[in-house]
Parts: structure tokens; C-alpha cells; sequence
């Protein structure tokens, strides 16, 4: 299972366009989509294998990317990223184990491809301060923005170490 959420609840072309980058996918099922235009805020929930859920976690990143500007966002919810986070949960015959590795893989290649600076977090994360989201997110958007280049606490684990509209995302 994917419980992506990503900073757009307001324009319904932006969330139709995200929900049908990962409903594409063969092999993905969409179970729930939810957008709050107070928070400014969308989850998306699907199932699938684990490598269709991998490619519409991909798919659905590259698309938030290219709708929304963080540099113009707000909302009542904290958020880093245009993707604030892309977290992978093990259901029937996946293990924990299964799921970092597939985070890794992933945020890998965002941060290639996309040059999104990534974030690993909770059981995938590398660093101790990492583990829980919130101390991932301090500082929002803007926070990150303005120390990613200068603070090496502010290091990505994948992608580069400076933040454009699409801003950062937690893996």
C-alpha cells in the first residue's frame, strides 16, 4: 500500500491528474482519495505490487512536480514538498524489509530524475533524527529551502541539496 500526500486540495484538475497518474498504473487500485481545500492538502491512497505501487509512487511525484509551485503554496498543514511524502506499507506477503528497500529505490530515482531532494524517514531512514516525519518536515517549504545548501543536517539522502518548486519529499 502507497499513502502519498501531497500539497494541492483545492484545484480539482491537479488532484484528478495526480489520483490518475498512479490509477494507470496496471495493476494499481485505487482505494481512497481525499482533498481538504483548508489544508491545501490531498491522500491518495492505493494498493497494488510492489512494483506497480513503486512506479504510481514515481508516476504520481513526477506529476505533483509539475503542477504545483511550493513557491506560491499555503495552507494550514505543514508541508515540504509539492509530494510531502511517499510512504510505503507493507500489506499481505510484503515484509517492512520489502517496503525500505522499495523507499530506497524510489527516492533514489526522484532524486535522479526529477532532482527532487529526498528524504528517507521512519524504518527506511538513515539517520537517527530522521525517523520521525515532523523532525523531517521542521521548517516547511521554506525552512528547508533556505539551509538545504548550507547545513549539512539539511543533506538529502538522494537528489540534490537545493530545493526548487517542487520542493523536498520524505520517502
Amino acid at each position: 500500500e502507497c499513502v502519498p500526500n501531497f500539497s494541492e486540495g483545492r484545484r480539482p484538475e491537479v488532484i484528478a491528474a495526480i489520483r490518475s497518474a498512479a490509477a494507470d498504473v496496471p495493476g494499481i487500485t485505487v482505494l481512497d482519495l481525499h482533498a481538504d481545500p483548508t489544508h491545501n492538502r490531498m491522500v491518495l491512497t492505493y494498493v497494488g505490487s510492489p512494483a506497480a505501487v513503486a512506479e504510481a509512487g514515481f508516476r504520481c511525484v513526477e506529476t505533483a512536480a509539475r503542477l504545483i509551485d511550493m513557491s506560491v503554496h499555503t495552507g494550514e498543514h505543514p508541508r515540504m514538498g509539492a509530494t510531502d511524502v511517499l510512504p510505503f506499507i507493507p500489506l499481505t506477503g510484503v515484509t517492512m524489509e520489502e517496503c525500505v528497500a522499495l523507499a530506497e529505490q524510489v527516492g533514489a530515482r526522484i532524486g535522479d530524475e526529477l532532482q527532487i531532494p529526498i528524504y528517507l524517514y521512519s524504518r527506511a531512514a538513515r539517520r537517527p533524527e530522521r525517523l520521525r516525519l515532523p523532525d523531517v518536515r521542521r521548517g516547511q517549504y521554506e525552512g528547508i529551502r533556505d539551509s538545504i545548501e548550507t547545513d549539512p543536517a539539511r543533506a538529502p539522502d538522494f537528489g540534490p541539496a537545493k530545493v526548487g518548486t517542487a520542493g523536498a519529499t520524505a520517502v
